[in-house]
């Protein structure tokens, strides 16, 4: 069985300025930070190297269409048509060895900080970062290369590689999906165990504090169906702030900006330059918003020809991993999942009043109260799609919610991902087949 390229191919390249002073390499294969800046250098090359992989995710689902004139088409062409069995040579992959990458990062800090720097609060926090960050690095793994959680089937459905020491001689074999989580629980455990701040100002809103790992859990246990717990965690980060920007306010700012009263955390671009140049919004999507009444269409696109291009990514503003719009819609979601309707409306509409014109939001108001419960939860998912659209969410929910069809057009050719179609779960790239069989 091969080792994971990456945790040697990680040793070579440092991404971020900061740290270049770990060019310097011990033979063993270990980088030499020694003090708790250094440490903080580390860390921040394993923010700045988590993937791009949302924006790539966004050409699978049904946001966008795409613009064949780009110079991009041809890198993204097959990922638009779900050609992943061969794909083009040109074809971008899907990222696989940067996340370990980013979690080999993790990994030296975690077993290195205490007898470099001791145990004190600023390396007790950087610690507790490594741990929450390796716990994301593996759920997004899970999420890509994984199909859907199924609690049933947890046990033996094959799940990723996991990645826990800094020794390259190790091997890596697969683990199973609940494998995976069983560890990433056990990260975010330790991590809870040495945070001592509670969120980052802005500028340093990167980084895992104690309400995003907060909102992190309650992703977590959405996408696992375990609605108590996720409407617990949600219910808590909203206790800590419930602010939303209000979009009837002239001076209010995009919900996904760093500077946002709503914000929690700014990791992560969601939607890159290639990404963002290689498509357009697609008919469906610009079709679920009031355009009028509904304030997020004006804020999330603008006009370009005859077509729609996205305002809400594709900038270091605008870059977003955790929002509360976010724990206000998973709390309705898990409140309904729970039998407390109440509650499931009293969230929606919370938001909703945020985003829409007030004589509209009446009577959208008067509407979804008046909802069975199986209607109110297709209004939540609805509502899921008008809120986070680009952000990275959609093809998580449709893999969460019954992996609808789905149809591109390409020169005039039709491409269909079938429900419950087996490319609702990406393909480990080619390169990461070669160095581990285990994968195929």
């Amino acid at each position: 069985m091969k080792k994971l390229i990456i945790l040697s191919a990680a040793l070579l390249t440092l991404t971020v300025s900061s740290c270049k002073k770990f060019l310097e390499i011990e033979p063993t294969g270990k980088v030499i930070p020694t003090t708790a800046e250094d440490f903080r250098s580390l860390m921040t090359s394993a923010y700045a190297n988590f993937p791009k992989h949302k924006a790539l995710l966004a050409l699978r689902t049904d946001e966008l269409t795409l613009d064949e004139y780009s110079q991009d088409f041809q890198t993204v062409r097959d990922i638009y048509t779900w050609q992943d069995a061969n794909p083009d040579g040109l074809t971008a992959p899907f990222p696989y060895a940067q996340f370990y990458k980013t979690i080999f990062f993790t990994n030296q800090v975690i077993a290195d900080i205490d007898n470099k720097v001791g145990v004190t609060a600023v390396a007790s926090q950087i610690k507790a970062e490594a741990y929450i960050l390796r716990a994301y690095s593996h759920f997004e793994l899970l999420n890509l290369y994984a199909k859907p959680y199924d609690k049933a089937t947890a046990a033996t459905d094959r799940g990723v590689p996991l990645a826990t020491t800094i020794d390259i001689e190790q091997k890596f074999p697969l683990a199973t999906i609940e494998g995976v989580y069983t560890q990433i629980f056990s990260d975010l455990a330790a991590g809870e165990q040495l945070l001592n701040v509670d969120k980052w100002d802005s500028g340093t809103n990167y980084r895992f504090g104690k309400t995003a790992t907060q909102a992190l859990y309650a992703r977590i246990y959405e996408f696992r169906g375990e609605w108590d717990k996720a409407l617990t965690a949600a219910q808590g980060v909203l206790q800590t702030n419930s602010a939303l920007e209000d979009l009837n306010v002239t001076e209010s700012l995009l919900p996904n900006n760093y500077l946002s009263k709503e914000n929690i955390m700014s990791m992560e671009d969601v939607m890159d330059s290639r990404s963002s140049n290689v498509s357009f919004i697609s008919a469906h999507l610009l079709g679920i918003y009031n355009q009028t009444d509904d304030l997020r269409f004006s804020k999330y696109f603008s006009k370009s020809g005859s077509d729609y291009v996205s305002i809400k990514g594709n900038s270091n503003a605008l870059k977003i991993t955790f929002r509360n719009a976010e724990m206000y819609l998973i709390a309705a979601e898990a409140a309904l999942q729970t039998n407390n309707k109440d509650l499931a409306l009293q969230r929606l509409l919370a938001l909703k009043a945020k985003r829409l014109k007030p004589a509209y939001y009446q009577t959208e108001a008067s509407r979804i109260s008046d909802l069975l419960p199986e209607d109110l939860m297709t209004e939540i998912l609805a509502e899921r799609e008008r809120e986070f659209a680009i952000e990275g969410h959609r093809w998580y929910d449709l893999r969460r919610y019954g992996q609808s069809q789905i149809k591109h057009t390409v020169s005039g050719k039709d491409y269909l991902l079938l429900k419950n179609d087996p490319r609702y779960t990406v393909k480990f790239p080619r390169e990461a087949l070669a160095n581990n069989p285990e994968l195929k």
